[in-house]
């Protein structure tokens, strides 16, 4: 929940250095509702793309205050990130929900990218390979297979908190979720993205990016400002 109108100029900003020197990276931007037809409008043609931060499962309905998919395409939305732990904790969206949405995004023709992780309790007490292939088995559904998507592990006490697991910790989680994708989706579960995500920032980026089965970053507050976005990107 973060971004006004002047905001926008964060974005057109990194755009343009992104134009006018190419990264290997895929970047994208998940703005605020309010924010993503103007996003979508000022990059337009440019080297990132815009996507939603949730969504509904269902086209339209009764749902005051939600958000379709219908919607977030119509709005210039090719992603969604769906299965944050804010959502999950702070609006108790289960698995079986998360799965919906998927579904849901599938339907209007966005890519998902699903978010895993355990609180810092389930880390305590041992249980964080546990609960993430678990989230995984259970957010995932078999809809998914042969299409785009990404996964991103997201340890919900490393949010915001400046914390982040070890480099060994993170080896460990990205693992145990490869394992579950190939599984579930054969050899096209060996090719989907698994992002990290969690106090990413420049100065830990390229540490993190360099890791094994880390594809890719889910950036929080970093991505905020043009410049610090911008180094993590030049660290891939």
């Amino acid at each position: 929940m973060n971004g006004l109108g002047a905001s926008l100029a964060e974005a057109r900003a990194l755009s343009l250095a992104l134009t006018a020197a190419p990264s290997a990276a895929r970047v994208a931007l998940c703005p605020p509702a309010t924010l993503i037809a103007r996003m979508a409008a000022e990059i337009a043609g440019g080297p990132i793309e815009v996507g939603g931060q949730d969504c509904r499962a269902e086209p339209d309905g009764a749902f005051t205050g939600d958000i379709s998919p219908e919607m977030l395409v119509d709005s210039g939305a090719s992603l969604v990130i769906l299965g944050h732990s804010e959502r999950r904790a702070g609006h108790g969206e289960s698995d079986s929900m998360v799965s919906s949405k998927i579904e849901g995004a599938l339907r209007a023709g966005l890519e998902p990218i699903v978010c895993v992780g355990e609180t810092l309790a389930q880390r305590t007490a041992g249980d964080a390979v546990s609960v993430v292939i678990a989230q995984v088995d259970g957010s995932l559904p078999d809809l998914l297979h042969a299409r785009a998507f990404a996964l991103a592990y997201e340890p919900v006490w490393a949010i915001g908190s400046g914390l982040t697991p070890t480099a060994v910790e993170i080896e460990q989680i990205h693992a145990a979720i490869r394992g579950v994708l190939v599984h579930r989706f054969g050899s096209a579960g060996a090719l989907v993205p698994i992002l990290y995500g969690g106090s990413v920032k420049p100065s830990n980026a390229a540490e993190i990016l360099g890791l094994p089965e880390v594809g890719g970053a889910l950036v929080g507050g970093a991505s905020l400002k043009a410049s610090d976005f911008e180094s993590i990107i030049r660290a891939v």
